[in-house]
Parts: structure tokens; C-alpha cells; sequence
């Protein structure tokens, strides 16, 4: 780290604002030792030891009383934390909208035991704990939607699929008997599937170098739409390293199951571009902002 970051970092983690997402241990995983944790360049975030949240408010008087947990991406691997996190709550707060940045368990050491469901479960919870504060926050329970990119947009898309999924290390409090189910969801060049156009780091890391053709199907979250999902706004572009199809594909089962779906397909733009999109791309934030006034 460059001194000069390692001061910035200093400074913000001082003043940052994380909570534990569990109390006590988190489950699904042992705690690796302290210290595992590492900030690279850019606010990237990896070998997460505390799952945890960063709450971002709504300014009492612009509040719209909608909240979105936000997931960053990086594979499953990393976070990123900053354009993929801070950001998007930072332009959510702007609009009145409470936005909370959720640090979820991610390594691409195998031996940390991070892969499926421990995301997920943290995930979940982070969801439920939105409506755990709601009147603290100033939040509407019917009005909590989730926010992901890349890797982070596969978690959400877990979120707005597979929230009827019970795990044996939830329900030990008052917060796991909340619901996990988003209002609304926000897909950002999205990972969605885990078969032929996957994208690989994102599967390996998640669910191993040889996962089994049952958690393929399972956790190919476009395989798991239902007339039950929450509305979909999908973002990609032609040329997206992860294949845009995984944003296509999801948008077709929204449509064959009557989930309202707004999908937007740019033709250029890349990948892991968070709200900074060059030309036509520029304009998808507004995008956003139109969709989720309604």
C-alpha cells in the first residue's frame, strides 16, 4: 500500500461506520485469523473476516422511504468496494433513497470455506436487517430492493430468486424471522449464470472447480424465476467481458413468467464501469433513476 493511500485508509476506516452483519460468529464459515483482511488500490476489499454493513440514510427531508442493499462485485474473489459500493449509496442518498453497502464473505483461497451458501447467507441477512431498521431509518418494510454488480449482481439476483430457500444456520434470532424477499431489483452487468456462458472465476469461487450439474441448475439464476420475483432492471452491453446473454437470458424468464422487466443492452462500455459509462452509456443512471421512481 502507498503511504499516501495507507494514510487515506486510515483516516476512513477511523471515521467508516461498518456494523457485523451476525452477532457473535457468522455462520457458514469459521472466522479466519485477524489480519486475513486486505484494502488493495481502489478500495478492493478481500479475505473478508467480519461480514458487515455500511449504512448510507436518507436525508429526512428528500426521504422516499425506499431503501436498496447494495452488493459489490469481484468474482467472488473481491469486493469492490468503492464504485461498486460507496458510489451507488452516495447517488441512492442523493435521490432519497437509503442505500446500504454490504462487505459479504468472499476469497479466492478455497480454504477459507466462503463458497456457497456462505455469500448468500449474508446476503440475506443483510436484507432482513434493512427491515430490522426500518423505522430507525426512516424506511418502508415494502420498499427494500437490492443492488448488485457483476459477481454482486449474481448475489442479488440469488436475493430476488431464491428467497423461499431456508439454511439450518438461519432463524437463531428475531432479525432471520423477517423476510428476505426485495421489493425491486437492480442487476448491473450481472452474472447470472452458472453453466455456458458463466463467467468462470465468479463459479469457481463459488461453487468450486467441479461443482455438480444439480447446483449448476440451482444457482443458474435465470433457471429460477417465478411469477413471484420482485420487478428487474437489467443492465449490460454488447461487448461486456461477462456475455450479455446472462442479463438476456434472465430478462426472457422474467417475460415468460410475468415479472416486470426493464432491460437495457448498450452496444459498447465494457465491464466494471459502476455509475462512470462512457458515451451512450453515460445516460444508464438516469435510467435508473426514471425506473425507480416507479
Amino acid at each position: 500500500m502507498k503511504p499516501a493511500f495507507a494514510l487515506l485508509a486510515l483516516v476512513m476506516t477511523a471515521s467508516a461506520e461498518w456494523t457485523p452483519l451476525w452477532p457473535g460468529g457468522a455462520p457458514g464459515a469459521k472466522r479466519p485469523p485477524a489480519g486475513s483482511e486486505t484494502v488493495a488500490d481502489g478500495w478492493r476489499y478481500t479475505d473478508i473476516e467480519v461480514p458487515q454493513y455500511f449504512a448510507y440514510p436518507a436525508p429526512k427531508n428528500k426521504n422516499t422511504g425506499k431503501a436498496v442493499v447494495i452488493f459489490p462485485g469481484g468474482g467472488y474473489g473481491i469486493l469492490a468496494m468503492n464504485h461498486e459500493g460507496h458510489d451507488y449509496a452516495k447517488w441512492l442518498n442523493e435521490r432519497g433513497i437509503t442505500g446500504v453497502v454490504v462487505k459479504y464473505r468472499v476469497s479466492g483461497k478455497p480454504d477459507f470455506g466462503y463458497q456457497f451458501p456462505v455469500p448468500f447467507l449474508d446476503a440475506r441477512r443483510a436484507v432482513r436487517t434493512v427491515r430490522a431498521h426500518a423505522v430507525e431509518w426512516g424506511v418502508d418494510p415494502n420498499k427494500v430492493g437490492v443492488m448488485g454488480s457483476s459477481a454482486g449482481g449474481h448475489l442479488a439476483s440469488l436475493c430476488t430468486t431464491r428467497f423461499a430457500d431456508t439454511f439450518p444456520e438461519e432463524g437463531k434470532d428475531e432479525i432471520d424471522k423477517l423476510s428476505c424477499r426485495p421489493d425491486f431489483s437492480i442487476l448491473i452487468y450481472p452474472v447470472i449464470s452458472m453453466g455456458e456462458v458463466a463467467h468462470s472465476g465468479s463459479r469457481t469461487n463459488l461453487l468450486g472447480k467441479d461443482p455438480s450439474a444439480e447446483a449448476v441448475e440451482k444457482y443458474s439464476t435465470e433457471k429460477q424465476v417465478s411469477k413471484d420475483t420482485p420487478p428487474v432492471f437489467l443492465l449490460t452491453t454488447a461487448d461486456d467481458g461477462v456475455d450479455c446473454r446472462n442479463s438476456l437470458n434472465f430478462a426472457s424468464a422474467c417475460k415468460a413468467h410475468g415479472v416486470p422487466v426493464s432491460l437495457h443492452l448498450f452496444e459498447s462500455g465494457g465491464h466494471g464501469y459502476g455509475m462512470n459509462g462512457k458515451g451512450d452509456l453515460a445516460t444508464w443512471p438516469s435510467l435508473l433513476e426514471t425506473w425507480i421512481k416507479r
